[in-house]
């Protein structure tokens, strides 16, 4: 089995690069399908457990799975279930013995002990920036500046997150096997460059 995370800024292209990957290499891909499948076990709206999960209060929380509460202010029932649950499809998405690409939600860490292949992509804010104007919807008209605020409290909240949930730094190129820089990159064009790298590294790590 062959597992690959993927860890990356906020408009670098991670999740695109992620799904052509899996493409690429027939491997089952996880990104909100995590969300989608903690939702239907939960009787849960899917925007609501993304929102729970993903944006508010909890980040605010020292939350961490290896130790206990004691000494802090717990967070509602709803949240920690929601992060428990979240947990729990990741490592039983692990423990299906399938090739996947996982998207984000501190699979690395989560599942460190499955000796995953870890990416981090990263780009220059120009990039990012322009990257999000490209994908945005119609009903959004963000300035430029507005944008780069957006970008910067995404990165910040999926550095505490990672930090409250595994107390392991987040972008750190060290804690990762490949970091990608994709500010002049088509991610079209990288993805065949990284499934060949993957695969190598793969290969390496089997011997």
């Amino acid at each position: 089995m062959h597992i690959i995370t993927i860890s990356r800024e906020f408009g670098s292209g991670g999740r695109e690069l992620g799904k052509r990957l899996a493409d690429a290499l027939g491997f089952d891909y996880y990104d909100r399908e995590i969300i989608t499948a903690i939702a239907a076990a939960k009787g849960l709206d899917e925007r609501y457990v993304s929102h729970t999960l993903e944006h508010h209060g909890w980040q605010n929380i020292p939350l961490n799975f290896r130790s206990s509460f004691t000494g802090f202010p717990p967070p509602s029932s709803i949240q920690t279930d929601l992060l428990l649950a979240q947990k729990q499809v990741i490592e039983e998405i692990a423990k299906a013995g399938k090739d996947c690409v996982i998207v984000g939600r501190n699979a690395d860490v989560l599942l460190k002990d499955y000796n995953p292949f870890n990416l981090f992509v990263c780009a220059q804010m120009e990039t990012r920036v322009r990257r999000c104007m490209e994908r945005a919807s119609e009903s959004e008209d963000l300035s430029q500046k507005e944008l780069e605020k957006r970008i910067r409290r995404m990165d910040k909240i999926r550095a505490q997150t990672r930090q409250l949930l595994t107390a392991s730094p987040w972008g750190q190129a060290h804690t990762y096997d490949l970091v990608i820089n994709t500010t002049t990159w088509d991610i079209k064009t990288l993805t065949p460059a990284v499934a060949q790298f993957a695969q190598l590294w793969f290969r390496r790590n089997q011997l």
